[in-house]
């Protein structure tokens, strides 16, 4: 299969190399530096090369906010045939684009982000496939996926965004505002470094990827939870209630299944 993947930063080189080994692939990056640290694949100079190439499916890893306009580019230089394929991790807008395009999809979301995952060991990892997909396309990484002992889930376009503000918007708003109450002078203990860690690995992301996870639909509704239990756990330490914050923290126990 003659496979191509425009965008190759962390996902979408690690895509391109794993699928050198079972199919033609080539790649394009407008920052060339980029294609030329993956190995096996064929470096496009411009998107127009994507005609000679005649791609069987097109995997589209730019930014969430270039998705749709690299994928309105590639639509007169790729054969009908073409599968599209994305991989955002908020899936608004996308549908309405390949209802209005007609041609074939698969929209999946690998969720082990390589700032944190190893790629290298993917058994307790997490990817979720669009159930709307085209059945064909799902059935490509459902195998390429469970190649790997990764996790799958398969949620429609709504549902998906649904759980990825639970799943991502949460421990981003708690992440942020950690960083944002840091400071370079405190001694850290053990809790603190993790914590620490943490935030620069999340912030170590594009700027862009950050936004727009924020910026979904359903992400409003996780942050008025967060700020409704800090408000609650300003009330118990006010009042050193000390009942009230053993039940409390019984019931986080029980969140966490401790």
């Amino acid at each position: 299969m003659n496979i191509a993947v425009i965008g190759v930063g962390h996902m979408g080189g690690w895509l391109a190399e794993v699928l050198t080994k079972d199919h033609r692939v080539g790649v394009f990056d407008k920052d060339s530096g980029k294609t030329g640290k993956i190995t096996g694949v064929e470096v496009f100079k411009d998107i127009r090369d994507l005609k000679s190439f005649s791609p069987d499916m097109l995997i589209n890893a730019v930014s969430i906010q270039n998705t749709k306009a690299v994928f309105i580019e590639a639509a007169s230089k790729i054969p009908a045939s073409c599968l599209l394929v994305d991989m955002m991790s908020v899936k608004n807008g996308i549908r309405e684009y390949y209802r209005e395009c007609g041609l074939r999809f698969a929209s999946i979301h690998p969720m082990f982000g390589p700032t944190f995952a190893n790629v290298d060991s993917l058994d307790e990892e997490n990817a979720i496939i669009i159930s709307e997909s085209d059945p064909d396309g799902a059935a490509f990484f459902r195998r390429l996926f469970s190649g790997f002992g990764i996790n799958l889930f398969e949620y429609s376009f709504e549902e998906h965004d649904r759980r990825i503000a639970y799943s991502l918007v949460l421990p981003f708003a708690s992440t942020l505002v950690f960083a944002a109450n840091m400071e370079k002078s405190a001694v850290p203990g053990t809790t603190f470094k993790k914590h620490s860690d943490i935030a620069r690995g999340l912030l170590s992301e594009d700027d862009a990827l950050l936004s727009e996870i924020l910026f979904s639909p359903y992400a409003r509704e996780q942050l008025e939870l967060v700020t409704q239990r800090l408000e609650f756990l300003k009330h118990i330490i006010l009042q050193k209630d000390f009942e009230e914050a053993r039940i409390f923290f019984d019931r986080l126990r029980e969140n966490v299944d401790l």
